[in-house]
């Protein structure tokens, strides 16, 4: 029955004013639209129909609920705050951690340990120095009292009974990590939606992006709300029962700030004995900044962190990654004897059981060894005079429309190239 601006998940409609930089500068999304949406607003539910009959175990585990911030919008995190309690049966929550990395914003300071007060299961830790996403969660997981740990990101929305299909899954089986479905809120105007493809195996390249593809029909259930398995989780919102967390070693403490610790704990979890699950009835929208608004600290290194996880946990399959990112072979990983003798001492499977028995739909869109091109030569359009060419980007090779070069347009074409020009 609300209305309103922004609610029932609805665009806020912008103005060309509402649209100006300075609006994003400071967060990566527009906080002008954050600052006149209601803290409280309503969301659609867009879960299956299904998921309004199921039924959960009656009596299942509390949770630790584990929220890193840094810097972050005075109302994007309390907008998530008031989502958890509102859509959370409170007898789940054992409580809400805020994991301050270093902030130096003053409404992140007393106004906040203030407005938190209110809350009685909300309580707020702070770091003694940038420590980044990593170190971060782990602070917040080793002062945890839940039996479950529950990892959320400081600018997303919870929606209609989230929590319970989540901690269902690792009552069944406490060596499962579950993810919800993430949707988007988007940063320009706060709608919210389901994200493309909605439920989606979590997979890879041989260059580390992280990629999401269909789920083959062997895995497919006859009711589609019904969890499934995924190879690899997105990374920022899961949960994972807390004994087993720290069993596994918790995260490698050895990678900085952010970047790779997804493929860490995924590897880690299914070739350690464990298995992780989307949850299609657990829903949670998310905010991906239009730009990462704060600086990296000096000396950190994505590159590093992503080959210390490969030579860790890819065995001979890192190879595939330094045949596209040579310049990672002579990176230092630092000293990884500890990761090597965890993985030892708890028995895990090599990658290649991972890749055959986990993961085997992968190679179909991303293979190790690239096949044939599919074709050879320029594609131009001809009314622009434009000739199609690749681009590096953050989510991997894409293609545009560019000059057309004199021997330089001609170039081989993959089959999946192919498909995605045409398409």
């Amino acid at each position: 029955m609300r209305t309103g601006k922004g609610e029932h998940g609805k665009p806020y409609p912008l103005t060309e004013d509402d649209r100006d930089d300075s609006a994003y500068r400071e967060n990566g999304f527009n906080i002008l639209v954050s600052n006149n949406i209601a803290l409280e607003r309503s969301l659609p539910d867009i879960r299956h129909p299904n998921c309004k009959h199921k039924v959960y175990l009656e009596k299942l585990p509390n949770t630790s609920i584990i929220i890193p911030f840094h810097n972050e919008g005075w109302t994007s995190l309390l907008r998530t705050i008031y989502s958890i309690i509102n859509r959370t049966p409170d007898i789940l929550i054992a409580e809400i951690i805020l994991v301050d990395d270093f902030s130096d914003r003053e409404h992140l300071k007393e106004k906040l340990e203030e407005y938190m007060a209110r809350f009685t299961k909300v309580r707020i830790v702070r770091t003694k120095k940038r420590e980044g996403l990593i170190r971060t969660r782990l602070l917040g997981a080793s002062m945890a009292k839940g039996e479950v740990l529950t990892f959320l990101d400081s600018h997303c929305e919870v929606n209609v009974n989230w929590l319970p299909p989540l901690l269902n899954q690792i009552a069944l089986n406490h060596k499962t990590i579950v993810c919800p479905m993430i949707d988007v809120i988007d940063h320009n105007h706060f709608g919210y939606e389901a994200q493309a493809g909605d439920a989606m195996r979590g997979a890879f390249d041989w260059e580390m992006y992280y990629k999401r593809i269909p789920i083959p029909p062997e895995l497919q259930r006859s009711d589609p709300s019904d969890p499934f398995e995924s190879p690899v989780m997105a990374g920022g919102l899961f949960a994972v029962d807390r004994e087993w967390f720290w069993e596994l070693g918790g995260y490698d403490p050895g990678l900085e700030i952010w970047g790779g610790e997804q493929y860490e704990i995924s590897f880690k979890v299914w070739m350690c004995g464990g298995g992780m699950f989307d949850v299609p009835c657990s829903r949670v929208g998310h905010i991906y900044r239009k730009y990462v608004p704060y600086k990296v600290p000096s000396g950190t290194s994505l590159a590093r962190n992503l080959k210390r996880v490969a030579e860790t946990w890819m065995d001979e399959f890192a190879e595939y990654v330094y045949q596209r990112r040579p310049e990672y072979r002579h990176l230092s990983t630092g000293d990884i004897s500890a990761q090597k003798e965890l993985r030892k001492h708890l028995k895990c499977k090599d990658f290649k059981w991972f890749m055959a028995a986990v993961a085997w739909d992968v190679p179909k869109y991303y293979p190790p060894v690239e096949p044939p091109p599919a074709a050879w030569g320029e594609i131009r359009n001809v009314a622009a005079n434009l000739c199609v060419d690749s681009k590096h980007g953050a989510t991997g090779t894409e293609l545009r429309l560019d000059v057309c070069v004199k021997d330089g347009s001609e170039r081989t074409w993959s089959h999946e190239q192919a498909l995605r020009f045409h398409v």
